[in-house]
């Protein structure tokens, strides 16, 4: 295969319905249930082909941990079954990532 310049390459991917589009972003975030990983001034290419958008992150990123959403609920539930006051409890699931059975497994030791 021959090498192509990349205006060739842009031009063939155009005959071929391929379309790309660079975003000038600064800064792009991803959240799952656990954590954030954040991307700054990442490289963000757009690319349409066929009525399906995709987006193409390049760059260094952070990983954030996410401390976990303890409720109200969970909290007096582990004080009653392991007979704890609410800071421990708290505590417990926090080290535990908010799962009750095991903070109160814990705390039972």
């Amino acid at each position: 295969m021959f090498p192509m310049n990349a205006k060739q390459m842009k031009k063939m991917m155009k005959q071929m319905g391929i379309e790309m589009e660079e975003i000038d972003a600064k800064e792009v975030i991803i959240k799952t249930s656990s954590e954030e990983i954040v991307f700054k001034n990442p490289s963000v290419t757009k690319i349409s082909a066929k009525g399906i958008e995709t987006f193409q992150i390049m760059g260094s990123y952070e990983v954030i941990k996410l401390a976990p959403q303890i409720s109200e609920e969970d909290v007096k539930l582990v004080m009653e079954q392991a007979k704890v006051d609410e800071e421990t409890a708290r505590k417990a699931l926090i080290e535990a990532n908010g799962d009750i059975a095991e903070a109160i497994m814990k705390l039972q030791k």
